[in-house]
């Protein structure tokens, strides 16, 4: 028995496959998960769910640019957490046709989040809402109560324009009107996405490095964001 697990989607979709190939998992998406052994466990196909983090991460960078975008293949309860602050901010956020359509106006409303296990607000899409509030008109408070050093993409945010202020696990974002163009450098993966959310509100050329870092969770992200019309494409032969 595992006491305090995660309850997270993806918790609840292992034991799915784990169940169809034969385990006995009980209590996934409970902080108590009970297994019971069995003798082997049999081969099967399973079609996973979509990447929750991923869609958001669209959904944001939908709406920071005043885009109309359907995220298709997310479903709305895996995001409850998310699509309440966005719509908090006056992001537009609906069920459509399997998916989400998201309608952006900026500018938008302030609001203040704190990062929390799900079915909190996800600390992996920390740093690209904050890239939403700087999109605002007023003062807004993140804090990160998950990990440690999870502001590193701060400094390179101001870099290109941003006023953001971290003291410990709060950071106070101000809006401010635009954001300049820039070369910045990518920290971790989530950091990573916000820079290029980033990049596509600004003016000039942003040049995002070390994107290897982007390559863990997103693939691809480059030409998904060039078919939706941004002007994005990766250099190679760089870091």
């Amino acid at each position: 028995r595992l006491v305090n697990a995660a309850r997270e989607p993806e918790i609840e979709e292992l034991a799915r496959v784990l169940n169809k190939m034969g385990a006995r998992v009980e209590g996934a998406g409970t902080s108590v998960i009970t297994i019971e052994g069995v003798e082997g466990l049999s081969p099967v196909d399973h079609a996973i769910i979509a990447d929750r983090i991923e869609a958001g991460t669209f959904m944001v960078a939908a709406a920071v640019t005043g885009g109309d975008v359907l995220v298709d293949g997310i479903d709305f309860e895996p995001m409850e957490a998310l699509i309440a602050k966005m719509r908090a901010a006056g992001v537009g956020l609906e069920r459509e046709d399997g998916g989400i359509r998201v309608v952006g106006k900026p500018p938008f409303r302030p609001v203040d989040v704190a990062t929390a296990p799900h079915p909190g607000f996800p600390t992996d899409m920390q740093a690209q809402f904050m890239v939403l509030m700087c999109c605002t008109t007023g003062r807004s408070v993140i804090t990160e109560t998950i990990f440690e050093n999870r502001f590193m993409h701060v400094p390179e945010l101001n870099r290109m324009g941003a006023k953001i202020e971290v003291r410990g696990r709060v950071a106070a974002v101000e809006g401010v009107p635009h954001f300049q163009g820039a070369e910045v450098m990518a920290t971790d993966l989530r950091a990573s996405a916000s820079l290029v959310i980033a990049g596509l509100l600004a003016r000039g050329k942003t040049e995002v490095r070390r994107v290897y870092h982007l390559d863990r969770g997103y693939e691809r992200i480059e030409v998904k964001l060039a078919a939706l019309g941004a002007t994005v494409r990766r250099v190679t032969g760089r870091a």
